[in-house]
């Protein structure tokens, strides 16, 4: 199982947010880049990035951080938040970023996210931000009347690499992950499965683990590594 450890970026600096929601942000890194080259030094295999300032503009906001973490690390890195072209995603895929987190743009525009999957395969991953079930956008600010599972249908067939679901009541909370969700997306979807949200302990990602049968084969880590409720070190271990 891969374990993603979460740099989310505002105004250039390493936040996260609780539940979120942007004006609940709390900083642990004022050099994005320099926490990418720990987290690469502690062994992990592969980074999660998202432009949080880019997911509510629609555009890409904190370009100069990515570009910062591609020149100091080896590992691959997924980046989402505000890549709404095939234009941008073709750009950021040059640049050097290995996968493309499409989120907003798959809820409202799948055909352009039918089209990313089919020039660029195996490097598009959707994010599906759930509350209340339904599909969250723009930066987890708007909720949509999509179901989640009617979304990841969408692109049942369409050769995306991966599905990130995060339950945004739990993202940022250590409350712990949504287990059951994931789970049942999971079995309904022929698409590997990625958890995220509200990881707590070494328990949850066990627990997560234990879903690689259903077909879930990554967990995305932040505020628990952040304040080191899981140890680096452990979660390297089951890479």
């Amino acid at each position: 199982m891969l374990i993603f450890p979460a740099i989310d970026l505002k105004s250039s600096q390493c936040v996260r947010l609780f539940k979120g929601d942007m004006n609940q942000a709390t900083i642990f890194n004022n050099n994005p880049a320099a926490q990418a080259k720990e987290f690469e030094d502690l062994g992990f295999k592969f980074l999660h990035v998202i432009d949080l300032d880019g997911a509510i503009s629609g555009t890409s906001v904190n370009e100069n951080s990515v570009k910062e973490i591609l020149k100091n690390i080896k590992i691959p890195i997924q980046l989402g938040g505000g890549i709404r072209s095939i234009e941008t995603i073709a750009k950021w895929l040059e640049l050097g970023v290995n996968r493309i987190i499409l989120g907003t743009i798959a809820a409202k525009n799948p055909e352009l996210v039918k089209e990313a999957c089919r020039k660029f395969p195996e490097k598009i991953v959707i994010g599906i931000d759930a509350k209340d079930g339904f599909v969250a956008t723009e930066g987890w600010v708007n909720s949509s009347e999509i179901f989640v599972i009617e979304l990841a249908k969408r692109y049942a067939n369409c050769g995306a690499a991966a599905i990130i679901y995060t339950d945004i009541e739990r993202d940022g909370t250590l409350s712990g992950a949504d287990i059951d969700g994931t789970r049942i997306l999971a079995q309904n979807l022929k698409i590997p499965v990625i958890a995220s949200g509200g990881i707590s302990n070494l328990e949850d990602i066990l627990k997560i683990k234990a879903l690689e049968k259903n077909g879930v084969v990554g967990a995305i880590v932040g505020r628990a590594l952040y304040d080191k409720k899981i140890l680096a070190q452990d979660l390297v271990n089951l890479i």
